[in-house]
């Protein structure tokens, strides 16, 4: 089913992540006029991009309205206050999305009534279309509602299907918050250069450069991630020596068990 299908669809939350999903419509193809944006205060960039696109903008959702596609853009602490409203806009073939960390679709249940619906999580960088999200649709979700789903997920950057809705909080452990695992690595790298004696904004440089040059090669070449490390890995060479640290027994893996196992025991506590 192709993105510039005109059913209506609801966007509750016009922030960072609702706004750049909204985009990357507008950019695929969806017409604005078929977009309904629910924020009680969008900012003055999103309410040009609503404007200029011919969408509508509503404080709160609009009496009579029934949706195709709802997508809960907000954040998870607000849920319970969002979802009453949005109740009126459930029809018999409305789905509903949500991109809330921890929130089940017993709880989405709870507020909504029974219904077709997703649970996704993206991550940030699907603000320059470049993100990876998960996804989880219950049982009442149509083949076709399931397309149009990935449809719209799809402009941000890739979509993977999980056959388990408790799989989503692993999801949301390894690469919902996996941006901000990479970005503390150059504030490392960094760091450790600037201790070597390299000036701190040299350092930083070279550290920001290297992550997102070696990220731009994971994604263009057709190698998995270790036969690229391999390449760089001369027998005895300098990367030897600094992999030897990183992949002890006490080095990086089993730091980063226990950090995504941390993130996803959080993700479970805000199911709430």
């Amino acid at each position: 089913m192709s993105p510039s299908s005109s059913d209506t669809v609801v966007l509750v939350g016009a922030g960072n992540m609702g706004g750049a999903m909204l985009s990357g419509w507008l950019k695929s193809g969806v017409p604005g006029s078929s977009v309904v944006v629910v924020d009680p205060g969008p900012s003055p960039a999103m309410m040009k991009v609503i404007g200029d696109a011919g969408a509508t903008h509503a404080s709160t959702v609009p009496a009579g309205l029934k949706a195709d596609v709802i997508f809960l853009a907000v954040k998870p602490q607000v849920m319970e206050t969002v979802l009453p409203p949005v109740k009126s806009a459930v029809g018999s073939k409305t789905v509903v999305v949500s991109v809330a960390a921890g929130k089940t679709l017993a709880f989405l249940e709870k507020h909504l009534g029974e219904a077709a619906m997703v649970r996704a999580m993206p991550n940030t960088p699907a603000m320059i279309g470049r993100g990876v999200t998960g996804a989880f649709a219950n049982p009442r979700v149509s083949a076709g509602q399931r397309d149009r789903v990935h449809s719209l997920l799809r402009v941000s950057g890739p979509v993977e299907w999980v056959s388990a809705e408790s799989d989503i909080d692993a999801v949301t452990a390894l690469s919902g918050s996996g941006p901000a695992y990479v970005f503390y690595l150059v504030e490392c790298m960094a760091e450790a250069g600037r201790k070597l004696g390299l000036p701190a904004d040299l350092a930083m440089r070279l550290a920001r450069e290297t992550v997102a040059g070696a990220g731009e090669l994971l994604y263009q070449s057709p190698d998995d991630a270790s036969k690229l490390r391999q390449n760089v890995t001369s027998p005895g060479g300098t990367t030897a020596a600094a992999l030897s640290v990183l992949m002890a027994e006490e080095g990086m893996q089993p730091l980063f068990d226990e950090a995504l196992a941390a993130a996803r025991a959080r993700a479970e506590e805000l199911a709430g």
